[in-house]
């Protein structure tokens, strides 16, 4: 019985980074010594245990075998004859495929240590095409190595478009592709991320409405990039600077999907994108089952970046609506992602990525002028729905006076 300290640890430290966690392979043991040692199993399709005392992971050297389509089409052989190379052969990338013993000497039969210095990323088999989560994987890990150079292998590249040509990523099932895109939109350089997945054509077929934005035009007076799909990543990277909450960064992707949509004889302007925007991001987080907190700011973000961005040449009445659209009275902590997610918008365009918001600020004024009036002392002067008539008019009243 032998052990290795396998995967991101090793990739970790040989690239000087924090080691988050630490994952090990046993090499020539069973389940039942690994039981016997008061090891705690938690896997379900391969024998993977806890170590009873650090709770680390350590899995039984295995292989695999392609069985049917998609992420569970695998069969798993974890006996005692399965070597460490035989193990590494089935990890993803050359860079995760490094072991590294207890006395620290490392094994790194795939070339990933060269492939730490020439920041490529690289598949270590043709095992690689028979997992289509892989696809999703490589491009999360080109979005956080990208600001150290990382590049794909061509040839990874082109095995990833066949894998997309062969329909296998037709077999992803939803709620994993939305888990390794909010674990993308946490990453450094999320950008990069559908920079990949464009590129090997898994986009279109994951994300058909984010893909149809490049090409769209936009007026080069507001939009100097014009590109809407330019635009879309521009805007995800000022989310990036602006706000480390994967919702916020989820919301500034999707706010402009209806672009895509727009009827050719009236571009390069897109009256009404909102509205159809709003339609494809509930299609969307529908589709992959996105978790509410994503769901209800992209979809208010969607639809209402627009009257945010004019925030200053509203009305009070407007302004009252908008602030009910978003139901802050109730859910005060709503706004300050809402007002990121539209910052991020108006800095994602050229030459404006460093420019002023008062937007934010205003709005945020607003609200605190209508929070400023006694809604107990109103209830009590009014019965049944003339409280909530009497309560907007005053928070109407102190609007206003705010605005003057």
């Amino acid at each position: 019985m032998k052990i290795y300290l396998v995967g991101g640890a090793v990739r970790d430290a040989l690239l000087n980074r924090p080691v988050i966690e630490k994952d090990y392979v046993v090499v020539g043991s069973t389940v039942e010594e690994m039981l016997s040692k008061k090891f705690q199993p938690v896997g379900k399709a391969f024998p993977v245990f806890l170590h009873p005392e650090t709770k680390e992971e350590y899995a039984l050297a295995r292989t695999e075998k392609k069985v049917a389509k998609g992420y569970h089409g695998f069969t798993f052989y974890a006996e005692p004859d399965v070597t460490l190379e035989d193990d590494l052969k089935r990890r993803d990338l050359t860079i995760n495929a490094i072991a590294q013993d207890t006395d620290g000497t490392l094994t790194d039969p795939y070339g990933g240590q060269q492939d730490l210095q020439d920041k490529i990323l690289r598949h270590v088999s043709p095992a690689f095409g028979e997992d289509p989560v892989r696809i999703l994987r490589l491009a999360r890990f080109a979005a956080r190595f990208h600001h150290l150079g990382f590049t794909v292998a061509q040839d990874t590249m082109q095995l990833m478009r066949e894998m997309v040509n062969a329909g296998e990523v037709d077999a992803l099932v939803p709620e994993r592709v939305f888990k390794e895109l909010a674990s993308a939109l946490c990453e450094q350089d999320p950008a990069e991320f559908f920079t990949v997945l464009r590129a090997c054509g898994a986009l279109r077929v994951l994300f058909p409405d984010i893909d149809k934005l490049w090409g769209v035009p936009q007026d080069a007076k507001h939009h100097p990039e014009i590109d809407c799909g330019v635009h879309t990543m521009m805007v995800l990277q000022a989310a990036c600077k602006l706000s480390d909450e994967p919702a916020v960064r989820f919301s500034a992707l999707v706010h402009d999907l209806g672009k895509a949509h727009t009827p050719e004889n009236i571009l390069p302007k897109h009256t009404g994108h909102e509205a159809i925007s709003v339609d494809l991001v509930k299609t969307l987080c529908e589709t992959y089952k996105a978790p509410n907190e994503y769901s209800e700011l992209a979809i208010l973000v969607a639809g209402l970046h627009g009257q945010c961005h004019r925030a200053l040449s509203l009305d009070a009445e407007s302004l009252l609506d908008l602030l009910q659209t978003l139901d802050v009275f109730r859910r005060p902590n709503r706004l300050q992602p809402f007002l990121l997610a539209c910052q991020a918008d108006s800095l994602g365009r050229s030459g404006y990525e460093d420019s002023d918001y008062p937007q934010a600020a205003f709005i945020q004024e607003a609200l605190a002028a209508a929070n400023s009036i006694d809604e107990r002392a109103i209830a009590q002067q009014h019965q049944g729905e003339a409280i909530k008539h009497a309560i907007r008019d005053a928070r109407l009243a102190a609007i206003k006076d705010f605005m003057q």
